[in-house]
């Protein structure tokens, strides 16, 4: 699959079978999610990586919009590594792009994926905190949740010419 066609066949999988994810296929997702671009060549993101199942059966406890996980095999918590920014506040802007990679990775290798906010959430930020342990400087950013879909919604042209200005910005 090329990238254009990941991009624009890219779908928030909430429907999984259960079945594995190799360790083979995590690391792509990884490796996918680590060639971002980040302000400065900072990196400042980390990656816990979740396959325990009593652990991603008890996310949806924290994470009102995680109940998908209860099928899934895998969990990324992305995290923001606030002691490696160069420029304070970015690692926000750098964990999303990682995210978006990773996730036209999932659909590029045939996964299912889901991004599920955490920050700027206050409570959701503490409880993950809390489940995993993070020292201050990590902040937890958001949790993908990977599989084997089940669900496989076509393609969507969500182009908007009506959002488009040129030159000077006239919109409403």
């Amino acid at each position: 699959m090329d990238a254009l066609e990941a991009i624009h066949t890219r779908r928030s999988i909430r429907k999984f079978d259960g079945k594995p994810v190799s360790p083979g296929q995590i690391e792509t997702l990884l490796r996918a999610a680590m060639a971002a671009p980040s302000a400065g060549n900072a990196q400042p993101w980390r990656f816990l990586v979740v396959t325990d199942r009593d652990i991603l059966d008890r996310i949806p406890d924290i994470h009102p919009y995680a109940a998908m996980v209860r099928t899934a095999p895998v969990g990324i918590l992305v995290l923001g590594d606030a002691s490696l920014e160069k420029y304070p506040g970015y690692w926000v802007l750098d964990c999303a792009a990682a995210i978006q990679n990773m996730l036209l990775a999932a659909r590029a290798t045939g996964l299912g994926s889901v991004w599920t906010g955490v920050y700027p959430t206050p409570e959701r930020v503490a409880a993950f905190s809390k489940m995993f342990a993070l020292p201050g400087h990590i902040i937890p950013h958001s949790f993908v949740v990977v599989g084997h879909p089940v669900q496989s919604p076509g393609p969507v042209d969500r182009f908007n010419p009506a959002r488009i200005d040129e030159n000077a910005f006239v919109g409403k």
